[in-house]
């Protein structure tokens, strides 16, 4: 067991996929020799050298765009998009291309893509580096997409990701990238947990509350702050958006009767939605009070000095465990 940091963990992810397939490739901006904005690749191409771990131009479009290429002659290229916010240049090749290839082709053409993409605020920067877009791409058929919110499943994930045949959408908690943790570098892949399923991070009998990314911690925070007033919540690590694991979601809701989801990204049409039309659905008998979605506010990403007021804190995720306790009212649809 090694303590690694976030970012080491990934680091040594890739490290072990690059070992152990030769098709697998890197590439993205700035992650040769300088090891990427979050020093994340350091030191990968120095040992696989500048074929295996490829220093692109700033264009992201053609990044993906080799990607595909690459994938058409049997390699795993993994892509660095360096922020979240300059997804959305390569996002017609993500949407038209990548996620459709497999499906429009009968399964002949495989697309083993991995996209890295730092996401979620937190950092002190401005828009275009702190945003989550994540519900873009799970609204697309055809793409995996996960989001990591701890360094053992950041080396188990990644890995997984790389080893997988579909296209995947590896999403990572930019300002968890110092949080350190134990790591078994040892673990058979087939043998830690699947790539599409939930976990439950903090066992409970109250409230359901579903989190994912950088939130998790920020929600076992404060799973552990109800718990001195006597409220027993049970925290579920999503770790698939795409496809959600509504088995584990729709356990915890037939035994707590009451859910709360939150989100850094804005409430409306964010994930928090679907999750709770779902659940509804499914446990509509169930429920006790109507879900709660705490999330960012329907607005751009605002100036770093008042970030923390938009992003979820522990005080705003207990308040929606009240109101999903009926301990006091909703905000008339300021939920977030």
């Amino acid at each position: 067991m090694s303590k690694l940091t976030f970012a080491r963990a990934i680091n040594a992810g890739l490290r072990k996929a690059l070992d152990n397939d030769p098709k697998v490739v890197l590439i993205g901006e700035d992650i040769g020799s300088l090891g990427g904005v979050f020093r994340v690749t350091d030191g990968l191409q120095k040992d696989f050298g500048k074929h295996r771990v490829i220093d692109s131009p700033l264009a992201e479009s053609g990044i993906i765009g080799t990607a595909v290429g690459l994938a058409y002659r049997g390699y795993r290229p993994v892509c660095e998009i360096q922020f979240d916010g300059f997804v959305y240049p390569a996002f017609d090749q993500i949407v038209s291309q990548v996620a459709k290839m497999h499906y429009r082709t009968q399964g002949r053409v495989k697309m083993p893509i991995t996209i890295r993409i730092p996401f979620g605020g937190g950092i002190g920067s401005p828009e275009h580096h702190s945003e989550s877009p994540e519900a873009y791409f799970t609204h697309t058929s055809g793409l995996r997409v996960v989001a990591v919110s701890n360094p053992q499943d950041a080396y188990t994930m990644i890995q997984q990701a790389i080893a997988s045949d579909d296209p995947v959408l590896y999403f990572e908690p930019k300002r968890r990238y110092h949080d350190k943790g134990d790591v078994d570098e040892s673990i058979d892949l087939t043998a830690a947990l699947p790539l599409d399923k939930a976990a439950i991070v903090n066992a409970g009998s109250d409230v359901t509350l579903v989190a994912y990314g950088p939130l998790v911690k920020t929600a076992r925070d404060a799973a552990q702050a109800a718990a001195d007033e006597g409220i027993s919540v049970e925290v579920i690590d999503l770790r698939s958006l795409a496809p959600v694991d509504y088995p584990v979601v729709e356990a915890s809701v037939r035994k707590t009767g009451r859910l709360v989801i939150t989100h850094e990204a804005a409430q409306s049409g964010g994930l928090g939605a679907e999750v709770a039309a779902s659940i509804t659905e499914r446990c509509f008998n169930y429920l006790e009070y109507a879900p709660v979605r705490i999330t960012g506010f329907d607005v751009p990403y605002p100036y770093s000095k008042v970030e923390m007021h938009h992003l979820p804190d522990l005080d705003r995720i207990l308040d929606g465990v009240d109101r999903a306790l009926g301990r006091r009212n909703s905000l008339s649809g300021l939920e977030g």
